[in-house]
C-alpha cells in the first residue's frame, strides 16, 4: 500500500473516532441535561397543568408553599420544581413517588397525581364523574382563572358566571342527580365563579346567548325578569361583550352544542364542554381551529352589543314584567 493511500486510511479512520466520540460526548450532555432539568421545556398539556396545579395545592397543604424544602430534599433545583408545578417540566414517576412522599400525601390524592403523570402529554381529556358533575369543577376554574380571552356559547341555560341565585337555584334543584342536601353549596359554588369579573385584570370575555335561553322561563316571570336585569347590568362592564343569536335566523354555527374556549398567554387555546356526568376539554391544533371557525360565524350571526342589549330588555318587559313591579 502506498504511502498516499495510507494517509486517507489514516485519515477515514481518525474522522471516525472523532465522530463516534463526539456522538457519545454529546449522549453524555443530553443525559445530564435531563438528570438536572435542563432539557427545553415540553408544550404543556390539560393534564400536565392539572398535575402542576395539584403538586402546588400538596405543597401548601405540606406547609412548603415555596417549593425550597422539597427540592433541597430532593437535591433539585428551585428552578426544576417551580417548572414542574407549571406543568413545563417532564415528571418521572419516581420522581413523583419522593415528592408525595416528602409532602405526605394520602393514599387517593396520590394515586389520582400518579396517574395524570402517566398520562400527562396526552392532548384533551374526557373526565367521568359516576353520576353527577362534582360541587366545583376544579379543572376549569384552574383554566378560567388563567384565560385571558373566553369566548362561551349557551344555547339551553346561561353561563354559570352570569347567573342570578335565584336562577342557579332554579336550574340545580331540577337536577335530578343532584342530592337535596348538596343545592345549597352548589349554588355557592356557582355564584362564587362571577368574582371573575371583579378582578383588577379580568379575562375579556364575549357571551354568545341564543335567544331561546332568554325566553326560557326558569323559576317563573319574578325569577327571569332579575336574571335578564342582570344580564344587562353585566353587559355594560368593560371586560364583558353579551351577544344574542337571535331564533328567526334559524340554523347557525353552533347547532352542536354549548363550549367554552380559552385562550392564553404562554399556552395553546383550551375547549371545554360539559354534560350530565361527564365534561371534555380539547386542545389539538385541529379542534382549535374548528372552534375558531364556529366563534368567528357566531360572531358574524349575532346581534352587535347594543341590538342585544335591545332585545334582552323588550323581552324582560314583554315576558318577564315582574308583578311586584306593577
Amino acid at each position: 500500500m502506498d504511502l498516499h493511500s495510507l494517509g486517507n486510511r489514516f485519515h477515514r479512520s481518525h474522522s471516525m473516532l472523532l465522530s463516534v466520540g463526539t456522538i457519545a460526548s454529546l449522549s453524555k450532555i443530553g443525559a445530564a441535561w435531563f438528570y438536572f432539568g435542563l432539557m427545553p421545556e415540553h408544550e404543556t398539556t390539560v393534564r400536565s397543568r392539572e398535575l402542576g396545579e395539584g403538586l402546588r395545592r400538596v405543597l401548601e397543604k405540606a406547609g412548603l408553599t415555596t417549593g425550597k424544602e422539597v427540592a433541597r430534599q430532593l437535591e433539585w433545583s428551585q428552578s426544576d420544581v417551580s417548572r414542574m408545578l407549571t406543568g413545563k417540566r417532564a415528571v418521572k414517576e419516581t420522581d413523583l413517588a419522593l415528592f408525595l412522599g416528602i409532602c405526605k400525601v394520602k393514599t387517593a390524592e396520590r394515586r389520582r397525581l400518579l396517574n395524570l403523570c402517566r398520562e400527562a402529554n396526552k392532548p384533551g381529556w374526557y373526565q367521568q364523574h359516576g353520576s353527577r358533575l362534582p360541587k366545583q369543577l376544579r379543572t376549569y376554574i384552574d383554566h378560567e382563572d388563567k384565560a385571558v380571552v373566553i369566548n362561551d356559547y349557551q344555547s339551553t341555560l346561561l353561563s354559570g358566571s352570569l347567573q342570578t341565585g335565584d336562577y342557579a337555584r332554579a336550574v340545580i334543584t331540577r337536577i335530578v342527580n343532584v342530592p337535596a342536601d348538596e343545592v345549597d353549596d352548589r349554588i355557592a359554588a356557582r355564584l362564587a365563579r362571577s368574582s371573575i369579573f371583579s378582578r383588577p385584570r379580568p379575562p375579556r370575555y364575549t357571551f354568545f346567548v341564543h335567544e331561546f335561553v332568554l325566553r326560557l322561563p326558569v323559576g317563573g316571570a319574578a325569577v327571569m325578569s332579575e336574571q335578564l336585569h342582570h344580564l344587562l347590568r353585566m353587559s355594560v362592564r368593560s371586560s364583558i361583550s353579551l351577544r344574542v343569536i337571535p331564533m328567526d335566523i334559524g340554523a347557525h354555527a353552533a347547532l352542536a352544542g354549548s363550549f367554552t374556549f380559552m385562550e392564553f398567554t404562554d399556552t395553546r387555546p383550551v375547549i371545554y364542554m360539559e354534560s350530565e356526568t361527564s365534561n371534555v376539554f380539547l386542545e389539538e391544533p385541529n379542534e382549535i381551529t374548528a372552534y375558531r371557525h364556529i366563534v368567528a360565524a357566531l360572531a358574524e350571526t349575532a346581534l352587535d352589543e347594543a341590538q342585544s342589549r335591545d332585545l334582552i330588555g323588550r323581552l324582560a318587559i314583554e315576558l318577564y314584567q315582574d308583578p311586584r313591579g306593577s
